[in-house]
């Protein structure tokens, strides 16, 4: 087995620890090499199976040393500045005070927009350095993206200005007030409650952000931290149930998002890459026939049914019960619910949204299980429906318009997603590199002085055979030779996953492929020049809950939009992961800018007609 050998003496240092070191290749590197895409796909795929991404254990004790610094600074922080509460040793006496969890949910919000929670660190390719956000979002001149240039005055461009720093700066400022002088006398109420001016406040701040970079307000989670703002507005009485009723929403948005015929997929996928599971047998069940047939089997199935009747049937559970025994039970389970997310480490890594999730629990539900639902004033039920219910409900209906996150899409596998080819001859990576202002060089600029450039590849590679195990990844290899002039070019280019992109050139990247489609590719357009063909992206979107396909375009860097069309869900899930090693995958082509018999013509087109 040939391993690679990294020549940077900081690589020499990491290959003395071999416990840094990830697992490596389970075959020749250079005779992979050799092999066509596909070929090249398959092992990976059937290494991932049993063996998850090979990460080197250090990383996943390094994230919960995170943890722990989460917890312990939050706790720490609201003791310190919270009169009336009592010290840091009484924290069994104050932790179920109402101002306890507000304060955290302010802490949360802070510790996301700054880049160390969801989308930090090495499980997401971030090593050098190791989180993006405040590094690019206190700096003028990195990208930003508006999420409607067109529509919303003084948003348009694509560059940060002195003044997009300064409103990021307002926000974490806004938040470090709420921390530790943000609290106002509330009837007795030890800690008191958050000011709502203040809270109003940093909702304002935080919506014209918004409208100026979908990036960081994104990265703020709003959907959770900035929902439960919204009901600190209110008076104290309706807390409670006000914030059970927004978990029930995340809940069970999440778990209607699942009825589809990808989330097998995903489960079976998270659980070949969980750090405790080391049965290659038991994870080999997960697949119909390992190694040949990897489409998830009936135990991947049943266990991604068993989950979404969970999210679905304990927080009803805590709704009805007003604590009790059955209301225990219920907490119990949901926690056990989020431990286990937690204890997969996927790859977005948001671990610290599942220990907020898991406190909520014990503060909502079984602490105050038994608050009344008539004490909840009716009008706070309206940013309830609005929030918790019309934003998923349009989000699932118009993908397109709405991301993956207020859409509470949250690992259902119905993601925008996208992968670019960056042409090997033309240096096209390095101008990404180089022309466009940002904190981290490309991932494998990153990586290369600690494992050497061999096994940085094989680690990207095994990227995409992750991405080529959800049903959404068979759609994107399958599309990649119409990006370019056929099959026998797509081994010209480097293969990237958008998600890298985007966490490279962002500062963020967290499942959402709206951060690196047509918007992205027109931005680095900008800055790096690129002649035609040197950069193509292939762009998926995600499935809308009441059509059985997805709508997918391709675009060139130089010359914009390429091809526009529709893959049926049914195609993707019945193909496995390396397309058998057959790059014919069914397209319905609505439209085409190329010209037909053009070089970059990739065979019959059902349907097209001319770019309007």
């Amino acid at each position: 087995m040939t391993r690679p050998v990294s020549h940077a003496p900081l690589g020499d240092i990491v290959a003395a620890m071999g416990w840094l070191q990830p697992s490596p290749p389970p075959f020749d590197l250079e005779e992979w090499k050799s092999k066509p895409y596909l070929a090249r796909l398959k092992p990976l795929v059937q290494d991932w199976a049993v063996n998850g991404f090979g990460t080197p254990y250090l990383i996943y004790f390094l994230y919960l040393f995170k943890l722990v610094v989460y917890v312990a600074g939050a706790f720490a922080l609201i003791a310190l500045t919270t009169p009336g509460l009592g010290g840091l040793g009484d924290v069994g006496d104050w932790w179920s005070q109402p101002v306890v969890f507000q304060k955290l949910a302010a802490w949360t919000m802070l510790w996301e927009i700054v880049g160390l929670g969801s989308g930090s660190m090495p499980l997401t390719f971030r090593f050098v350095p190791p989180i993006g956000g405040i590094l690019y979002w206190l700096r003028p001149g990195t990208m930003r993206l508006p999420p409607w240039p067109a529509r919303v005055p003084q948003t348009r461009g694509t560059t940060r200005s002195a003044f997009d720093v300064a409103l990021y700066a307002a926000v974490l400022a806004a938040l470090v007030y709420l921390l530790v002088a943000g609290e106002e006398p509330a009837g007795g109420v030890a800690g008191g409650r958050l000011d709502p001016v203040a809270v109003g406040v940093l909702l304002g701040l935080l919506c014209v952000l918004g409208l100026r970079d979908k990036v960081p307000f994104l990265a703020a989670r709003p959907e959770v931290y900035g929902f439960l703002m919204v009901i600190f507005l209110f008076p104290l009485d309706n807390l409670i149930v006000a914030s059970q009723l927004v978990f029930v929403c995340i809940w069970w948005g999440a778990a209607a998002s699942k009825l589809n015929r990808h989330f097998p997929f995903v489960v079976s996928v998270m659980i070949s890459n969980t750090p405790w599971n080391r049965s290659s047998k038991a994870k080999a069940k997960l697949y119909r026939d390992y190694p040949e047939d990897m489409r998830p089997s009936r135990h991947a199935a049943l266990a991604a049914h068993a989950g979404t009747v969970m999210e679905f049937g304990l927080p009803l559970l805590l709704l009805v019960t007003s604590g009790g025994t059955l209301g225990w039970i219920a907490v119990i389970g949901m926690v056990i619910f989020h431990v286990h997310i937690t204890s997969t480490f996927p790859l977005a890594v948001p671990l610290e949204w599942n220990l907020f999730m898991i406190f909520g629990l014990f503060f909502l539900f079984g602490e105050n299980g038994g608050v009344p639902l008539d004490t909840l004033d009716p009008v706070v039920l309206i940013p309830i429906l609005l929030i918790g219910v019309a934003m998923p409900v349009l989000g699932n209906l118009r993908p397109d318009l709405v991301s993956f996150l207020p859409s509470m899409r949250y690992y259902a596998g119905n993601w925008a997603t996208s992968q670019w080819l960056l042409r090997k001859d033309s240096g096209a990576e390095d101008k990404l590199d180089t022309q466009i202002k940002k904190p981290a060089r490309v991932v494998v600029e990153q990586v290369e002085p600690l494992y050497g450039r061999d096994l940085v590849e094989f680690m990207l590679a095994k990227g995409l055979a992750f991405r080529a195990m959800h049903s959404h990844g068979r759609a994107l290899t399958g599309l990649l030779p119409r990006a370019v002039a056929g099959a026998g070019e797509v081994d010209d280019f480097h293969i990237r996953e958008g998600e890298l992109i985007s966490g490279v050139v962002n500062g963020w990247n967290f499942g959402d492929g709206h951060f690196h489609s047509r918007q992205l590719v027109e931005a680095v357009q900008e800055r790096c020049g690129f002649e035609p063909g040197e950069i193509r992206v292939v762009a998926l979107e995600s499935q809308p809950a009441h059509i059985q396909r997805q709508r997918y375009r391709i675009y060139d860097a130089a010359t914009g939009l390429l091809e526009e069309g529709y893959v049926n869900v049914a195609d993707m899930v019945a193909r496995g992961p390396w397309l058998e090693e057959d790059w014919d995958f069914p397209v319905e082509v609505l439209r085409s800018a190329r010209p037909a018999g053009s070089p970059d013509e990739p065979g019959q087109r059902a349907g097209a007609a001319p770019v309007a």
